[in-house]
This record gives C-alpha cells, sequence and structure tokens, in this order.
C-alpha cells in the first residue's frame, strides 16, 4: 500500500507563517497499513499567522470585507 500524501493549503492573498505539530498517544513510530491499532490518540495542531502589512486597501481583485471579490 502506498503512503498518501498530504498538503496544507491556506486561501487568499498574502504571506504567511505557518507551523504544525502532533502528539500521537499509543502508535509506534511507523505505523502498519491494514492494522488496527486501540486507543490511539492523535492531537493535530496548526497555526498559521498572516505576515504582509495591512493597509486598509482591497488586494488584486478582492473588494469586499470577507475576501470574496471578483
Amino acid at each position: 500500500m502506498e503512503e498518501p500524501r498530504t498538503a496544507v493549503r491556506f486561501p487568499g492573498a498574502g504571506r504567511r507563517t505557518s507551523a504544525s505539530r502532533s502528539e500521537r498517544t499509543n502508535l509506534p513510530a511507523e505505523v502498519v497499513a491494514g492494522k488496527d491499532y486501540q486507543d490511539a490518540l492523535i492531537v493535530y495542531r496548526l497555526t498559521t499567522r498572516l505576515t504582509t502589512r495591512l493597509t486598509g486597501e482591497p488586494e488584486d481583485g478582492r473588494d469586499d470585507e470577507d475576501g470574496a471579490g471578483a
């Protein structure tokens, strides 16, 4: 079985600084596809921060407050 490819994307404009981490309980360092694990827990944390300067001006193609412009 092939390992899945994963990606995280943040839609919208502007530069972002992001970080993620996970805490795994009752799982080995490498899990085996198709094997059942009991009482497993995964806590995943993802943070992102907009790093561009806020100017109050709409960005490319964005003309309203929620960013759903043309």
